[in-house]
């Protein structure tokens, strides 16, 4: 990696704040708390008992709801604060909830909750079904929020310790960023025609428990172009040093490809961590394989993790900043979905991600390139055909 100096790795920070601010519309807001939660084992009881401790409003949203002791555990805790008096809004997307138990639904409605469903699957719709929300938002009284990775289903319970448990990052939030993260939540349930307001609750001041620097991007979809696809530009044009990407579904199109490439030709340390054979979506791995023969010779590394499934979304870019939330590092969540992501500044909570992403690669194979370059034909088969849909991946 080459040296930079001190000075000269300030002026690029401000730089990257100052492009970032200028692209999106949006500043950063200082003084923010964020706690890096892993795995079903952290994350769970840290919502649970933001849930439990809620004083006026729960707004929760999530692309993923499905089965198993965990959906059961939020269907309750959500109707037992509805039925102590508390105004409790949940948006679940109808492709991504598909399969929730009908029953949970009905009994969080019973007890006053309000459940709605982020546009219902019609046969007229077209190519208006194919896009979704893929936010993950829980926001507690106005102040305290979650975002991140994670869905409500069994897969995600445990620890990670085995196929049956998927390995997730998601994130607790507390300070400025938390109304602007309330606002992703916010511009989805308006989208309803029975819109009766956000809520009662207004934002309160916001104390600074933290100490970090966060800009809020919630990303929604037009023209196939987002806000998060217009982020990633100055992020990856401003790498430096070290760039790393965890994401389980990797499938960049070729301006993303060749920025990687053109990073680690200038000398920065590329690094790409992505779900190997564990995978809910196979044609999403051939799509990105599709790459890999191109950006190994640039010298960008790439790891394909096969302990269980990954399903974190992480990048982390010379040990200063990171970009985090729901979004993958595919064409899909940069261009169809309507997504919300954190872009943080901060040197401890880049140094936690990054003692993460050197765990996670310990389970992990480096794909060697000369071994890549003497696949079969099946396996290059299966990329060609994933191609045919790789925009929509």
């Amino acid at each position: 990696m080459r040296d930079v100096s001190e000075d000269e790795a300030s002026n690029q920070a401000d730089d990257l704040r100052d492009a970032l601010e200028i692209s999106l519309g949006f500043t950063f807001s200082q003084g923010n708390r964020i706690e890096v939660l892993r795995n079903g084992d952290e994350i769970f009881p840290a919502m649970l008992s933001a849930i439990s401790q809620a004083n006026q409003t729960i707004e929760f949203l999530t692309f993923v709801y499905w089965s198993g002791n965990i959906a059961v555990k939020f269907a309750k805790a959500l109707a037992r604060r509805a039925e102590d008096g508390l105004e409790v809004k949940v948006l679940l997307d109808a492709f991504g909830a598909a399969k929730v138990d009908r029953a949970l639904v009905k009994e969080m409605r019973d007890a006053g909750v309000e459940v709605r469903w982020f546009r219902p699957l019609k046969w007229w719709r077209l190519g208006g079904n194919n896009e979704r929300t893929h936010r993950k938002l829980l926001i507690c009284d106005g102040c305290i929020g979650f975002t991140g990775g994670v869905g409500i289903a069994a897969e995600w319970e445990g620890n990670a310790r085995n196929p049956s448990e998927w390995r997730d990052t998601h994130f607790r939030v507390e300070g400025a960023a938390v109304p602007v993260l309330r606002s992703a939540f916010v511009g989805n349930w308006a989208e309803d025609y029975r819109w009766k307001g956000a809520g009662t609750l207004r934002a309160p001041n916001q104390p600074e428990p933290g100490s970090v620097d966060v800009l809020v991007v919630r990303s929604v979809a037009s023209q196939h172009w987002s806000d998060i696809a217009t982020a990633m530009r100055p992020l990856l044009h401003h790498t430096r040093e070290r760039l790393r990407i965890t994401t389980p579904y990797f499938v960049p199109d070729e301006a993303l490809c060749q920025a990687l490439m053109d990073i680690s030709s200038q000398g920065a340390n590329v690094q790409v961590l992505t779900s190997g054979k564990y995978n809910d979506h196979p044609a999403v791995r051939w799509a990105g394989q599709r790459y890999y023969s191109k950006l190994l010779a640039a010298g960008v590394e790439i790891l394909e993790y096969h302990h269980t499934m990954l399903h974190a979304k992480v990048i982390t870019i010379d040990g200063v900043w990171c970009c985090v939330g729901s979004a993958n590092f595919n064409q899909r969540s940069l261009g169809k979905d309507d997504e919300v992501c954190l872009i943080c500044a901060d040197h401890g909570l880049v140094s936690e991600l990054d003692s993460d992403f050197d765990s996670d690669c310990s389970q992990a194979k480096k794909i060697d390139r000369a071994t890549w370059q003497r696949r079969g034909w099946v396996q290059k088969s299966k990329e060609q055909l994933a191609r045919l849909i790789d925009s929509h991946l």
